[in-house]
């Protein structure tokens, strides 16, 4: 910062001044240290500054990215968000394991991020949540929900899937099964308990299938469970990576989607409207989603939130296409 300050013939501190826009300068006296700071090539000490003010300016996201398309979109949202609000972010991928949920989280607080988001594991209550307490980072939990007095925002599940599953009860079906995700998971759980209400409600035959929130494992369940006389006439899918194993496996046992098997899914991938059949699918407001929780953690740091901890829920929207049957 001297040899830009002697380059512009000003001080260092009018040097500061410009590049933190701490303080008005003028047009010329600013158009030289610009000028000095693009032939010296000087760049900021970010760790010295972040030392300086106990502040990083980063935000820390634990989630599960590669195998999940929603996770990425999920990524791309909040990334967006964040620098919007002068925020850099740091990912570390926690594969929806317990153990490298932990290590993820650790890695992000070496990193001396600001505040923390995360997609919690199964088991994030047992270490990582405490951990996060325990150093006094500020945390939203987002996507899925977890018992943990912090902030968390996820899209509705429960009511969500009960309309897919009513649709298909409205179109004449009996017999439905529903692919379900990793277990243990809130939105696993609250999408099966929208399928499972239904079918009371209505006296129908359920068969729930395991599909790990993974496409191999959804196909190979609904190779096993499709294979028989007596299948289902219908499927719920429980989110977009077991809906590519579904379609799979249904392909593969040369079943037609719709005319064998009428299918509905929850998530809505970007080539939902591009295949044919086109899928009938609960569509996500992943950047709703991604800007709530952005703005939460931000409040937090702020001292702006409200002492009691929030839980929020957005709603998704029901994309009626042909997959089900309908024309």
């Amino acid at each position: 910062m001297a040899d830009v300050a002697r380059l512009a013939g000003v001080n260092a501190s009018t040097v500061s001044h410009v590049l933190n826009g701490t303080r008005t300068v003028s047009g010329p006296t600013r158009e030289a240290v610009l000028s000095a700071i693009a032939r010296t090539g000087y760049r900021q000490n970010t760790l010295a500054r972040s030392l300086a003010r106990s502040s990083t300016t980063t935000l820390g996201l634990a989630s599960r990215f590669v195998s999940n398309p929603h996770f990425a979109d999920l990524v791309t949202s909040i990334e967006g968000a964040a620098r919007a609000a002068g925020y850099t972010l740091v990912l570390a991928d926690t594969h929806d394991d317990p153990v490298e949920e932990v290590r993820a989280v650790h890695e992000l607080a070496d990193r001396r991020v600001d505040g923390m988001l995360l997609a919690p594991s199964v088991h994030a209550e047992v270490e990582a949540l405490p951990f996060l307490a325990a150093h006094g980072i500020p945390t939203v939990l987002l996507d899925r929900f977890a018992d943990a007095d912090v902030d968390q925002v996820a899209p509705e599940n429960t009511e969500a899937t009960a309309l897919l599953t009513s649709h298909l009860a409205g179109l004449g079906h009996r017999r439905i099964a529903f692919v379900a995700g990793l277990a243990g998971l809130s939105s696993t759980s609250e999408r099966h308990a929208g399928f499972s209400r239904v079918l009371a409600e209505r006296g129908l035959t359920g068969v729930v299938l395991d599909g790990g929130s993974e496409t191999s494992l959804a196909e190979t369940a609904v190779l096993s469970a499709f294979a028989g006389a007596d299948r289902p006439s219908a499927v719920v899918v429980g989110n977009n990576s077991m809906t590519v194993g579904t379609l799979r496996a249904l392909r593969s046992l040369g079943l037609s989607v719709p005319d064998d098997v009428a299918l509905v899914c929850y998530d809505d991938p970007e080539w939902a409207d591009l295949v044919e059949p086109r899928l009938t699918a609960i569509h996500q407001d992943v950047p709703a989603m991604a800007t709530r929780a952005v703005t939460m953690i931000l409040e937090r740091l702020a001292g702006t939130a409200p002492g009691t901890p929030r839980r929020e829920r957005i709603p998704p929207t029901f994309r009626h296409r042909n997959s089900c049957g309908c024309s």
